[in-house]
């Protein structure tokens, strides 16, 4: 049965090893003077435009006053990604094992492998493309779409059936990331889930989230395409 896979960016595929928090945090002090409690602050598995937004709040800003520089905001963290993504010391790491699933996933032609991320389309455009992998994705679902993450998936079956003129439903869908938010975000939709132990979260945080498979990460292509087509379940 074909399906519709939906991936997730940091911590599922690549790793950009601070670089994008080092991006955000210069692009936030620029426009809004304030970062309110980076430090601290769990970027994980949150969209981009909810990690400014809270994080500004924090700092004591209301809505208003966000959302008057918010353009100014992607623009300079759009610039400052590029930045740190071309010195010399910066690599965005592959994760294990997905260079030869997304070559499975394709080989065939069965499945429609797209992108369901908290990245601006921008920001997901610059980290893969810096690792390669920017081209092996036929669309995608992002921050830039809508700050809250649970509205992504529908918006990705939408554009999925935009390309394709499928209506892809319930379990025909397969959300892979690293997070819990990944697992939940698709749970109004009835979709599976594939869960990484690739990022923060312990393989037994993400079962506890509700996740249908975990894997430590992608490198068994044979387990991971397996767990996506729902073989042996």
């Amino acid at each position: 049965m074909r399906k519709l896979v939906l991936f997730d960016i940091d911590g599922t595929l690549v790793s950009t090893r601070g670089a994008a928090w080092r991006a955000f945090r210069r692009a936030l002090l620029e426009v809004y003077q304030e970062t309110g409690p980076i430090e601290d602050y769990d970027f994980h598995g949150r969209t981009d435009p909810q990690i400014a937004r809270e994080l500004l709040r924090m700092g004591g800003l209301d809505d208003r006053a966000i959302d008057a520089g918010m353009a100014r905001f992607w623009t300079a963290y759009l610039r400052e990604l590029e930045a740190e993504l071309a010195l010399p010391d910066v690599t965005v790491d592959v994760l294990p094992g997905v260079p030869a699933l997304l070559d499975s996933l394709h080989a065939g032609g069965e499945h429609l492998v797209a992108l369901l991320t908290g990245n601006i389309v921008e920001g997901a455009r610059l980290k893969l493309s810096a690792a390669g992998l920017w081209e092996r994705f036929d669309f995608g679902a992002y921050g830039s779409d809508h700050e809250r993450r649970d509205r992504l998936p529908a918006i990705a079956v939408k554009r999925a059936r935009e390309r394709s003129g499928i209506h892809f439903r319930g379990r025909d869908v397969v959300i892979i990331g690293d997070t819990p938010f990944d697992v939940e975000c698709g749970r109004s939709l009835g979709v599976w889930a594939v869960a990484v132990a690739t990022g923060k979260h312990s393989a037994a945080e993400l079962r506890e989230a509700g996740a249908d498979v975990v894997l430590p990460d992608l490198s068994a292509t044979g387990q991971a395409v397996a767990a996506i087509e729902a073989l042996g379940q």
